[in-house]
């Protein structure tokens, strides 16, 4: 789809940034495991970690096709960066989506002077499976008292403020699920371990243990058991920005197989002259533009007022992490000996490309969806 001049203003300035910004300084960050606060830093001053943010409280206040190919560009840098910055919009869609007038000024009065927040779904034992949650929300008078501990929470030591699904009746399933708007200075709030990744190393990611944290009710975002409809709501909407983190890395992943091609010489010529390699990139860049133009299109939708879309939002998703897989590993594979080597970014790219099939709900899970909507 041609993208709107607007859109392509976007998507130039954060290209560029980029570039000077990010991309030189990544790979010893990756190296080290030193938290990448500069970049972090750099990016609070160019805006970028308030896509969703309204304009008066000093966001961007983006459109859906606008953060998405916001999202493609930052990923094209580094996931970990695109993801830190994300995390801070992913957290906001639940109070987008359910918030009160009152909630939202909240949400984003703290975001504009922290600016990170963190999306607090996972647990040790309910990842896919939310039902199986452990985290609970009891009412006492006109409070909540949550207990529990959420693990792989991007931005879990840098948000000041979280949004939480806990459950209020453990019995009831997915039914007794709720969602609450948690601000980081509560008595009860510690972060646990810090994960030492495969990949996406410049995200920080953390456990965030809730210990007899009590929140006035007023955080409680829409009816208690109405959590999990609003974390699908969520992860609706998320879904073609990550579906776009991975067209990023794929995108960078050709870049360098193709400057990598033309610039390897074998038996007296470049080795992007013999067609074995020439279909490969072929086929590397038929997996980019076709995974772009699903996320693109599922922004689209969404911009337009479409109300269903959860069976295009999961193949985006699925589309765009299994494009960054095999596209970062065939550039390795062009590369040769020198792709395996740290010297070279496209083995950073391959690590960095398998956590778009895990996170926001795994490919399988995504397809398990996409199955269930031609059945139903």
């Amino acid at each position: 789809m041609k993208l709107p001049e607007d859109v392509l203003e976007l998507r130039d300035y954060v290209r560029k940034f980029v570039d000077k910004e990010i991309i030189p300084y990544v790979a010893e960050y990756d190296r080290t495991g030193e938290e990448p606060t500069a970049l972090y830093e750099k990016c609070i001053q160019a805006g970028l970690n308030a896509g969703y943010m309204p304009e008066k409280y000093g966001g961007l206040e983006l459109s859906k096709l606008a953060f998405t190919v916001f999202q493609e560009e930052l990923a094209r840098g580094d996931i970990g960066i695109s993801t830190t910055m994300g995390a801070t919009c992913l957290a906001s869609l639940p109070i987008m989506l359910g918030g009160t007038e009152e909630q939202k000024d909240l949400w984003w009065n703290i975001v504009a002077e922290k600016h990170y927040a963190a999306f607090c779904l996972t647990e040790p034992d309910a990842g896919s499976d939310s039902a199986n949650m452990r985290t609970t929300a009891v009412r006492d008078g006109d409070d909540y008292i949550i207990n529990g501990t959420k693990c792989f929470i991007s931005n879990g030591a840098l948000a000041g403020v979280y949004s939480v699904l806990a459950t209020v009746d453990r019995s009831l399933g997915h039914k007794g699920l709720t969602a609450f708007i948690v601000e980081r200075d509560r008595v009860g709030i510690s972060v646990g371990k810090e994960e030492d990744k495969m990949g996406m190393r410049l995200s920080n990611t953390t456990e965030v243990i809730f210990d007899n944290v009590r929140i006035p009710a007023s955080n409680r975002i829409g009816p208690e058991g109405g959590g999990f409809k609003v974390i699908m709501q969520t992860l609706d909407y998320s879904r073609p920005g990550v579906g776009a983190q991975g067209v990023g890395i794929a995108q960078r992943a050709l870049d360098e197989a193709v400057k990598y091609a033309k610039e390897r010489v074998q038996f007296g010529k470049p080795i992007g002259t013999f067609q074995g390699l020439q279909f490969m990139l072929a086929d590397m860049a038929i997996e980019v533009e076709t995974a772009r133009q699903m996320a693109y299109h599922v922004a689209d939708l969404i911009d337009n007022g479409e109300k269903d879309f959860t069976y295009e939002a999961c193949i985006a998703k699925t589309r765009g992490g299994d494009a960054a897989m095999k596209v970062a590993v065939d550039a390795v594979q062009i590369l040769g000996g020198y792709g395996y080597m740290r010297e070279y970014p496209v083995e950073k790219l391959m690590r960095d490309a398998k956590i778009i099939q895990i996170y926001e709900g795994t490919n399988q899970i995504q397809r398990m969806i996409i199955a269930g909507q031609l059945l139903k």
